[in-house]
């Protein structure tokens, strides 16, 4: 067995295990049945990280088999200046730090997506920080014009974060404020924002800025509006591992009643160039096994994606034996978001051959998706074609959620 073969749930059963309690919790996992947020917990503070990932693993090929996805997309960011003050956050500048940051106008915007023109990409993600003067009629004006020039791109954009300023702002309902960008084009949520659900630890890292009834209610009423989201969660800060998994049955509950999560993306904590770089950052280990737990327990929610930018390229590799299914995209030029706060590539890019590769060399199945999971092109087989590499973007682009 190689570094990234993943454990056989199976083999590990057989053989027995020493834990009784662990061995119970196994055979729920194989059986497919729900775990309880006790055994979650559990599962964090007892269980081995062999276990975890046969127990991972095991759910994602029921799931999934042997297929990794990732999509053709870019990323912009209107501007990383906000009047939010997030500790953890590495990105976003202060209004009073604007010589530190960059506003976009809308033209600008605009010639990003005709820098694409001709190229097989499927989505655009527009997230960044939050002003005053970005606001609900000059985003749909900012849709209508995207959709101008490239109808068939699918549009994600905008964390509830963002959303609810907007709406506020606007003095609209959460339900009026989705319909009318809805109608301007915007086709899915990403998941950022989320950070960790408990309001004490909230208010101690980003006390300022929506909270997490204002975020549930938000993916709620999209996905009941027919709208497709993912969801994060920031771990590896002060929270717990009871934290985490308050956050992972919020979410699961939410799931239940809508079914509108495509994805759950775990999001690590980087200290490089924020207010709270006295935190150290997390283990691969501690990444493995968050990843793990998250595959076992959410047990609703379809996919489980690692930004390969964030972890670097070679643990990105070793998620996929630990549950993760996605890998996101091809990630043209800088991501701002990561490299600010001091990810593994500071200057990540890979073409579509180096994704596909990158998934191969692990014994899995490149399959290229759309936003919403419709498989574009099973890479099972064919050889990837040479020079697929999306055209540099400059500053503008970050691997969002």
């Amino acid at each position: 067995m190689t570094m990234f073969e993943p454990a056989n749930l199976d083999n590990l059963l057989d053989f027995g295990l020493d834990h009784p309690e662990l061995e119970r919790i196994a055979r729920n996992v194989q059986r497919a049945e729900r775990l309880t947020p006790a055994e979650g917990l559990y599962l964090f503070q007892n269980a081995d990280l062999g276990l975890l990932g046969a127990m991972a693993n095991a759910v994602r090929e029921r799931l999934h088999g042997d297929v990794t996805y990732f999509n053709r997309n870019f990323h912009i960011e209107p501007t990383n200046l906000c009047v939010f003050d997030c500790k953890f956050c590495s990105y976003s500048r202060l209004i009073k730090q604007k010589d530190e940051g960059w506003i976009m106008d809308k033209d600008q915007i605009l010639h990003i997506v005709r820098r694409y023109e001709g190229q097989p990409v499927t989505e655009v993600h527009i997230v960044g920080g939050v002003l005053p003067q970005m606001n609900l009629a000059w985003f749909g004006e900012v849709l209508e014009g995207i959709k101008a020039l490239r109808p068939d791109l699918h549009i994600k954009g905008f964390t509830a974060v963002e959303l609810e300023y907007m709406f506020r702002k606007a003095k609209v309902s959460i339900e009026e404020g989705l319909r009318f960008l809805m109608s301007k084009g915007l086709g899915s949520l990403p998941g950022g924002g989320a950070e960790i659900f408990d309001e004490t630890v909230r208010q101690e890292i980003c006390a300022d800025k929506c909270n997490t009834a204002t975020w549930l209610e938000i993916h709620e009423t999209a996905h009941k509006l027919g709208m497709k989201s993912n969801a994060t969660m920031l771990y590896g800060h002060i929270e717990t591992y009871a934290h985490r998994i308050d956050h992972m049955q919020r979410l699961r509950e939410l799931q239940d009643r809508t079914g509108g999560f495509n994805t759950f993306i775990p999001l690590k904590f980087r200290n490089q160039g924020n207010q709270m770089s006295h935190v150290a950052e997390t283990t691969l280990i501690e990444d493995l096994k968050t990843y793990a737990v998250a595959r076992v327990f959410l047990d609703n929610i379809p996919h489980l994606k690692a930004y390969w930018p964030m972890l670097g390229r070679e643990s990105a590799q070793l998620t996929q034996a630990f549950g993760v299914n996605d890998l996101d995209g091809t990630i043209d030029d800088s991501t701002k978001i990561y490299s600010m706060a001091g990810s593994e590539e500071q200057n990540p890019s890979l073409s579509t051959e180096e994704l596909v590769e990158l998934i191969r060399a692990v014994g899995r199945r490149p399959a290229e998706r759309d936003t919403l999971y419709g498989t574009v092109r099973d890479y099972a087989d064919d050889l990837v074609e040479q020079g697929s590499k999306a055209p540099s973007n400059q500053t503008v682009q970050t691997a969002g959620a």
